[in-house]
């Protein structure tokens, strides 16, 4: 190989990196991230409250942006002192809410879950799997709070009561179940 056909290949491969950047979203590898971050969070605490025959609450924080995962050992509702806790992450620039895209058949949020713990809005897995009730958390970037639009990078984890089944959505032009 010549030093010409190398340029020629080097010169190719830069046209085609050239081209294909834009198409890549970060923002939307980043939602997906968190997505799977929070929605895994959920199925453990869930799984937790099977095998540890107790339940786990999980709790929202929309204006911190903070999720928290009790065990409550004693099944009173609350977290009382020497009962475990755990904070989830959502990742960097996922934080809880909606912003601008509308609404799925779960509520309009940022959390949809109406039982509040400690003041904020939470749900429960119950040792036998289930969950305390229906509901979801939104979760969105922080460019589409602050501009009001990228309405595609919100995700939506939603948990249904009698089996505590975990489901993810995304939205693009209309709410999609998976990724």
């Amino acid at each position: 190989m010549t030093i010409i056909e190398l340029l020629i290949v080097i010169a190719i491969i830069g046209v085609l990196v050239t081209l294909a950047l834009p198409k890549i979203s970060v923002a939307r590898y980043k939602m997906n991230t968190g997505m799977r971050i929070v929605g895994t969070g959920l199925l453990t605490a869930q799984r937790r409250a099977v095998s540890a025959q107790h339940d786990v609450i999980v709790t929202f924080n929309p204006t911190t942006h903070v999720i928290n995962v009790i065990e409550d050992a004693n099944n009173n509702g609350k977290r009382d002192a020497g009962e475990r806790s755990r904070a989830i992450s959502q990742g960097e620039g996922v934080l809880i809410g909606r912003g601008a895209t509308p609404g799925h058949a779960v509520g309009l949020g940022p959390v949809t879950f109406t039982r509040t713990v400690g003041g904020l809005p939470a749900v429960t897995f119950h040792r036998n799997g289930s969950a305390s009730e229906y509901g979801g958390v939104y979760l969105t970037s922080r460019r589409a709070i602050q501009t009001g639009s990228h309405v595609e990078d919100t995700r939506l984890i939603v948990v249904e009561r009698s089996t505590g089944r975990v489901s993810w959505f995304n939205y693009a032009t209309q709410w999609n179940r998976g990724f």
